[in-house]
């Protein structure tokens, strides 16, 4: 199964979708909160090219996006084979 990382914080609804979604695939996932653990927002930051907004997902230390490229992931059928 793949190493999943996810950067989230507790009132992202795109965040909420995003771990369902995962939930959904039978996929375990890490998960930063990064409201609840500040310190982190500049690690998923320098992770993420820049990226400020959560989620930030990496999967296999591949840094996938956020919630709507997650799904669009899946709408494409690759996101199973990146799941395994």
């Amino acid at each position: 199964m793949a190493q999943i990382e996810i950067y989230t914080t507790s009132l992202c609804g795109f965040c909420h979708a995003a771990k369902r979604l995962l939930t959904q695939k039978g996929a375990s996932f890490d998960e930063t909160d990064v409201g609840r653990n500040p310190d982190k927002k500049g690690e998923m930051i320098q992770r993420a090219n820049g990226g400020r907004t959560v989620p930030q997902i990496f999967i296999d230390g591949q840094h996938i996006g956020g919630c709507d490229d997650l799904f669009a992931l899946e709408r494409a059928g690759k996101l199973d084979g990146l799941l395994v």
